[in-house]
């Protein structure tokens, strides 16, 4: 069952982080802006509260280097979030998380595993701007299939050398969270005669983030490609769309000895994947 962790108990993780607001600054804490579309559109939307309280903005968002993500059905995966934001006064630091949902209370987060891991690395771009980075961990266990293929919210909390605190509730990641996929090939009979008949089967599956297994990947177009032997690369032969339990079969005609594989061009929800090569003995 997907566990839904609570915004509120990932504000409180914040409140004890350096992010916390120092008290001759807590009455004077801006309110949080409202979701858009933008960080442009965020920047704008915060409204003359925040313009009175402090002039930072969010620049840029980068998750993962820019990299799409990839998971499995068991193992978390720790991967960067990078925050540049600028303010006339200067930026102090940024930390946050990804969330997915209709709304934070009962969003799907992807956070940092530890309190200490909000607290941020943080470089100057100039002296108005500054780059802050945390590490935040996606926990198959957390997860669904529906956050596949879509791109994340980014909250971030960004305060600037004033002690003055803005959050961004709805800014976007520039990446996808992915479904692990396999690919196995199997080439047959071996040894086979000249001109006869070779069988090559395999399986297509992803990781499935509801069931946490992995299943058949269903109706996909697959190539089969061989590489003759003492060649340095592979060929495609043919296309095969894998059947409604994701297996793969084809045949071809024994000419020469080489190597089969199955290579798979991925999709938005599932990454690209080339299976191991079987090599075939034709006498």
């Amino acid at each position: 069952m997907r566990i839904r962790a609570t915004v509120a108990a990932v504000s409180g993780t914040l409140a004890l982080s350096a992010l916390a607001v120092p008290a001759a600054h807590a009455g004077d804490e801006p309110a949080a802006p409202k979701a858009s579309a933008s960080i442009s559109d965020v920047s704008e939307a915060v409204g003359a509260k925040r313009a009175a309280a402090a002039d930072i903005q969010v620049t840029d968002v980068t998750v993962n280097g820019g990299k799409d993500v990839t998971l499995g059905t068991t193992a978390k995966k720790k991967f960067t979030l990078a925050i540049t934001a600028t303010d006339p006064a200067g930026i102090k630091l940024s930390s946050g998380f990804l969330w997915l949902g209709d709304d934070l209370d009962t969003a799907d987060l992807i956070t940092p595993a530890t309190e200490a891991e909000y607290n941020p690395t943080c470089v100057d771009v100039d002296a108005t701007t500054r780059t802050c980075t945390v590490n935040v961990t996606a926990d198959p266990a957390r997860l669904g299939n529906l956050g596949a293929g879509v791109r994340w919210n980014v909250y971030a909390a960004v305060r600037n050398s004033n002690d003055e605190l803005v959050r961004f509730e709805n800014l976007k990641s520039d990446i996808r969270l992915k479904r692990a996929s396999r690919l196995t090939v199997n080439a047959s009979p071996e040894p086979v005669k000249k001109g006869k008949t070779i069988t090559v089967s395999g399986a297509l599956t992803r990781a499935n983030w509801d069931t946490k297994k992995y299943a058949g990947y269903t109706q996909q177009p697959v190539k089969l490609q061989f590489k003759k032997k003492g060649a340095s690369s592979y060929s495609t032969v043919k296309t095969v769309k894998s059947d409604t339990k994701g297996n793969l079969k084809t045949t071809v005609k024994a000419s020469v000895d080489g190597t089969f594989r199955y290579v798979f061009a991925g999709t938005s929800t599932t990454p690209a994947v080339t299976s191991a090569g079987d090599a075939i003995d034709v006498r």
